[in-house]
């Protein structure tokens, strides 16, 4: 009766319904599919930073992807923004470093499998070859537990030391380890890198992201760390009980050839290198 009344007649008010509902569907299914799952991310500036921008602007929209990126310029802001969920995942340490935290600070965190090896290396702005280091020599050398054992074992390779254990540290080292009676000054690793033209200090060991973001290169290093059989790459880390999906496909494109190839072209002196 109301159809009648208006003009309407049945069959092309039904028409125009379908036509509607069709129209009402469409605009559904174009607006679910193009929503992206939006993920905060906390990186160092160099080199997590930049390779997490490269991922945004061109990988993450194919992957239904926002990516947001926080940077943090220590070690221990990423790890307590994680746990206290101001941020979705962090890419800037590697397992052992990793490990130490959960072991110290009781976070529950999983993580993916490695991303990419930044080589530690040792410099001096007043020798230019580890035989010239004088007996004595005050070294530069991190403070976190599992890098300084890092630094070490560089120092020992470069003949240096000798007879490390996997629990040596600075404060344990023994005269047979340490025979040329080198002495050591701890501080954060983002201080080290301050301290290498000190004139105070011969050698400072330098973490790579530092490395890199001081502007040098491990072209110019005393000695800089191997590669081969490296425990040391980097990874992307998310809470163990709150990871979301876009976390999981954020793990996938930071390992995939992409990235890889995106790494070698943008650090080709080999001062950052993809993990196998």
């Amino acid at each position: 009766m109301l159809l009648a009344q208006k003009g309407i007649p049945m069959r092309k008010f039904l028409t125009l319904i379908a036509a509607s509902l069709a129209v009402a569907l469409t605009a559904c299914g174009a607006g679910s599919g193009d929503a992206k799952e939006k993920i905060v991310v906390g990186a160092s500036p160099v080199p997590h930073a930049k390779i997490l921008e490269y991922v945004r602007d061109n990988l993450a929209a194919d992957a239904g992807l926002t990516i947001e990126i926080k940077e943090f310029d220590d070690y221990v802001q990423p790890n307590s923004s994680l746990s206290d969920g101001s941020i979705d995942a962090n890419y800037f340490q590697h397992l052992p470093y990793l490990e130490d935290e959960i072991k110290g600070k009781g976070y529950k965190f999983s993580h993916g499998e490695g991303i990419h090896i930044e080589p530690y290396a040792a410099f001096s702005s007043k020798y230019k070859a580890i035989s010239e280091i004088p007996d004595g020599a005050k070294i530069a050398i991190t403070n976190d537990v599992s890098n300084q054992y890092r630094a070490l074992k560089l120092l020992e390779t470069a003949g240096l030391l000798t007879g490390l254990t996997e629990d040596s540290s600075v404060l344990s080292l023994t005269p047979e380890q340490n025979p040329r009676g080198f002495k050591f000054e701890e501080n954060q690793p983002e201080v080290i890198v301050q301290l290498k033209d000190d004139p105070a200090i011969d050698v400072a060991i330098i973490n790579g992201n530092f490395i890199l973001t001081a502007g040098l290169t491990t072209e110019g290093a005393l000695v800089v760390e191997e590669v081969a059989g490296n425990p040391y790459a980097n990874i992307l880390v998310w809470r163990t009980d709150d990871v979301k999906p876009g976390v999981k496909k954020l793990d996938e494109l930071l390992r995939s050839e992409k990235v890889k190839e995106f790494i070698k072209t943008t650090w080709p002196s080999g001062d950052l290198i993809p993990a196998a």
